[in-house]
């Protein structure tokens, strides 16, 4: 299990999580992914990103705090 905090990057994190689905994990492994709320627009653009890469499923979406949302991908074995 990977944890990776993106919080630093705001609303632009998503590539950088891109990057790390595709180098970061190894198959089977599960990452949390923890990142900034913002207008909430970026909890459904990060699980679409999540549903487009082939390979990894979506376990969990969650708010972790008022301003930070956490979610839970496993890779694909």
């Amino acid at each position: 299990m990977q944890r990776y905090d993106l919080r630093h990057l705001h609303e632009n994190f998503y590539d950088r999580m891109d990057e790390l689905l595709d180098t970061g994990l190894q198959a089977g492994e599960v990452g949390i992914f923890l990142f900034e709320v913002g207008d909430y627009s970026s909890i459904q653009k990060s699980a679409d990103l999540i549903k487009e890469k082939e390979g990894f499923e979506l376990m969990n979406s969650i708010k972790f705090n008022e301003v930070d949302w956490t979610i839970v991908v496993k890779k694909a074995k």
